[in-house]
């Protein structure tokens, strides 16, 4: 659970943006329970992607009942995570199947990541900046406050009010371009020239 503003603006950018673009399941700090028969033995990653999995409602992702256990887990620091946390989680994800685990420390811009196959650790990712995910095809760039990820179409994730921003200044462009020709259309009128004719 995000205990920071910082924290909970970076997994729903992560969450909406990875939501958008794949057509797996993928959610938000939700309850993983990777065996059945034991209930405490569960974690709830800040974002989560099922590759292969379809999209839909969850109360939360059960293993046995899915199939297979989440691809991708990606956790966002905050100031009371500590290493030996985050290794913790690291060692549960690797045991339980997960391909990927990506973690990001938003107050340094930057984050490391590891790589599992077979149940063990292959790769590990020492600095975000530069790296492209293999399973998501998500790129992190820049380092410290200027760290961003960029989509697999190239394009960087953006954040709600960035999208509804954009939206904003292309209706605002549409209303001026119509206006335009409204008016070139009313000067043609005025010389005469249907502007409607073929």
């Amino acid at each position: 659970m995000s205990d920071n503003t910082l924290k909970f603006s970076w997994i729903v950018l992560l969450k909406e943006n990875l939501d958008a673009q794949r057509p797996d399941f993928v959610a938000g700090d939700l309850l993983w329970y990777p065996v059945e028969g034991r209930p405490t033995e569960r974690l709830a990653p800040d974002v989560l992607v099922a590759i292969g999995r379809p999209k839909g409602y969850r109360g939360s992702y059960k293993q046995w009942v899915e199939g297979i256990p989440p691809t991708v887990v990606i956790e966002v620091l905050s100031p009371g995570n500590t290493m030996r946390e985050m290794m913790r989680k690291a060692t549960f994800y690797e045991r339980h199947g997960v391909r990927e685990f990506i973690v990001i420390d938003p107050e340094k811009g930057t984050g490391w990541a590891y790589i599992y196959e077979d149940g063990m650790l292959a790769e590990e990712v020492a600095s975000l900046g530069g790296w492209t995910s293999p399973a998501l095809g998500i790129t992190f760039v820049g380092e410290g406050e200027q760290l961003r990820v960029i989509g697999p179409d190239g394009k960087p994730f953006e954040t709600l009010g960035e999208v509804k921003e954009r939206a904003n200044l292309e209706a605002e462009r549409a209303n001026l371009e119509a206006e335009r020709a409204a008016r070139l259309a009313e000067k043609l009128r005025a010389l005469g020239i249907d502007p409607d004719a073929p």
